[in-house]
């Protein structure tokens, strides 16, 4: 039985509110109506689209957390962040990320994704990447999500390094990984102080 306007409303605000990460397509499925229809619903109860409601959740839950470099110029949407021990964010391939004559996304958005997420991960006011070790496993079309995943896996494997492994999916499926060694001054100047 379908909710009627009203009620259909109340629900997709308390929906969004529990998930702000749900998608249009997810939420028509949902109330079982068109995507076109939720869309209408967000824009008469004023609820952003999916990139703005992650970017503003984002903004306001990482920004005084990430502390290598400005939430702003993380690749991709962080979602999630525990520093120096794994971070997650999201990336939607869209055309301008894409070559035209095959919709393959350009490796360099899903590396910056990677890159830019190891980065933000680290416990630190300066962290660059001193060495990257990358694989595509498989080409990322446009239209396609990808969900990077970052783990610190060791802190102090030199004095001034940090290994930071990120595995980037599309659902399930691996389409590229990572081991980024990053230098960090924070560790440097601890081991010169003692």
């Amino acid at each position: 039985m379908r909710l009627s306007k009203k009620e259909r409303q109340k629900q997709l605000l308390k929906t969004i509110k529990e998930n702000p990460f749900v998608t249009d397509e997810e939420l028509a499925e949902q109330f079982k109506v068109s995507v076109q229809t939720i869309r209408l619903d967000r824009l008469e109860l004023s609820i952003p689209e999916l990139r703005e409601r992650i970017k503003h959740v984002a903004e306001k839950r990482f920004a005084d957390e990430v502390r290598s470099l400005p939430i702003d110029e993380v690749i991709g949407e962080m979602i999630d962040v525990q520093l120096d021990h794994s971070a997650i964010s999201i990336f939607d391939v869209k055309k301008e990320h894409v070559f035209k004559r095959n919709q393959i996304a350009r490796g360099h958005h899903l590396f910056a994704q990677a890159n830019s997420l190891a980065v933000a991960v680290i416990d630190d006011e300066l962290a660059l990447t001193a060495k990257a070790t990358i694989h595509f496993t498989r080409p990322v079309k446009e239209g396609e999500r990808v969900v990077a995943k970052a783990k610190v896996l060791d802190v102090q494997n030199k004095k001034d390094r940090t290994i930071v492994e990120v595995n980037s999916y599309v659902g399930k499926e691996l389409v590229f990984k990572g081991e980024f060694e990053m230098f960090r001054s924070k560790i440097a100047e601890k081991d010169e102080t003692q």
